[in-house]
């Protein structure tokens, strides 16, 4: 693919900053933050930002918002990354593990936010060249907190044309950009089954209204729901990985609860699966004199779609930095569908699976890591897109 002045200049200081990108990762890596918690992070950012003479605020709590103003008027774009890590252990035998106990960055937000950082600094550097302005998303709480929706909420982007996220991920192969037109991440919903009923001394089972009789019926029912209630080319996912009763084996408990996850693309499936969901859990305890209750707990992610049109474009653009694949749909959530809820967009992913270097283990892993090495090109694909968009002035609102 060819590439004009501004584009090689983008690219030829985006990979000069790899080694500040590197640390700055490193940095990030060694004191992880859970959602709404990132203080550290968020004055890390304003740090670099401020050294860099760039115009932040803090959103959200502990986000921040850099802007980078062009000297052009063709509106604004926006260039997210999330910022927090996950209540993980971790495994890794590196000077730069985590340093918190039970805390790890183990899906690569440390990533990202390097990665924006070295945008930043490019974009500064040509900011003459860029006919509008940028705004720098450094978003709170992706895992589980919907900061994506409070930054939305409160109306810092309400100026913004389009948005664009980059996810380090490792099922591609390092260095490979990847997307796709319209549907990418399924929606999340959590969920808490309550069975209650009365315990006791479980050599007298008689005696009890015994709750954990209907909690593995209920197991049982829920995995019949995808294979008899869904249509079979329709991606859904029930999962239910966490059962809570007794803490003996010789006591019978009040309560049984059941926490799940239930992954869809289309939103009215959703609900009708949750009111079956409702409707056995209530039916299944009662058979059993027991009171069975459906909540749902935690935030309900919306499925990511991105712009197709705009998906095209991040596709050709991505093509200057090497290979470029169509992302598979993924049931995996990503609040980033909140800003596109709102914005057309693009969720993008960036390939840092390294099987010499022992780069192999997924996201949310206590020893996932990334090839470093690569992130250089999150930090071009980032400028790249920033530029070319407000050149083009394609889905800018103006100021």
């Amino acid at each position: 693919m060819s590439v004009d002045d501004v584009e090689g200049k983008i690219i030829n200081y985006s990979r000069s900053l790899n080694d500040y990108i590197i640390k700055l990762r490193r940095e990030i890596h060694m004191y992880p933050e859970l959602r709404f918690e990132e203080y550290r992070t968020a004055q890390l950012v304003l740090d670099e930002l401020s050294a860099m003479g760039i115009e932040a605020f803090r959103v959200a709590g502990t986000g921040v918002i850099g802007v980078v103003r062009g000297s052009g008027n063709n509106g604004i774009v926006a260039l997210r990354a999330d910022m927090d890590a996950l209540p993980i252990h971790e495994e890794n035998d590196v000077f730069y593990k985590s340093r918190i106990p039970g805390r790890m960055h183990a899906c690569g937000h440390d990533a990202h936010v390097a990665m924006l950082l070295g945008a930043a600094k490019v974009l500064n550097e040509l900011r003459d060249y860029l006919n509008g302005s940028v705004k720098l998303v450094f978003q709170p709480a992706e895992e589980g907190g919907a900061g994506a929706e409070r930054i939305v909420r409160e109306g810092v982007l309400d100026d913004v044309g389009a948005i664009y996220g980059i996810h380090v991920w490792a099922e591609l192969p390092s260095g490979v950009i990847a997307t796709r037109r319209g549907a990418m991440n399924a929606s999340a919903t959590s969920f808490i089954i309550r069975i209650k009923g009365l315990g006791g001394h479980a050599a007298h089972p008689e005696l009890t209204r015994d709750p954990t009789t209907p909690a593995a019926d209920i197991y049982n029912a829920i995995q019949k729901i995808v294979s008899r209630a869904v249509d079979p080319f329709t991606p859904i996912v029930i999962s239910t990985p966490k059962f809570e009763g007794s803490s003996a084996s010789n006591v019978i408990p009040d309560e049984v609860r059941i926490y799940g996850t239930l992954r869809v693309f289309d939103l009215e499936l959703r609900d009708r699966i949750l009111k079956r969901l409702e409707a056995i859990v209530k039916h299944y305890s009662l058979a059993w004199d027991c009171e069975g209750i459906l909540e749902l707990s935690e935030v309900s992610y919306p499925p990511v779609v991105n712009t197709p049109e705009l998906a095209d474009f991040v596709m050709n653009i991505a093509r200057k930095l090497g290979d470029v694949r169509e992302a598979p749909m993924t049931m995996g959530a990503e609040d980033f569908s909140y800003y596109l809820q709102k914005i057309p967009g693009v969720f993008i992913v960036l390939g840092i699976r390294n099987e010499s270097k022992g780069i192999v283990y997924p996201h949310h892993h206590p020893k996932f890591n990334v090839d470093e090495e690569v992130l250089w090109k999150g930090t071009a694909l980032y400028a790249l897109l920033a530029y070319n968009h407000l050149k083009a002035g394609v889905y800018v609102k103006k100021c």
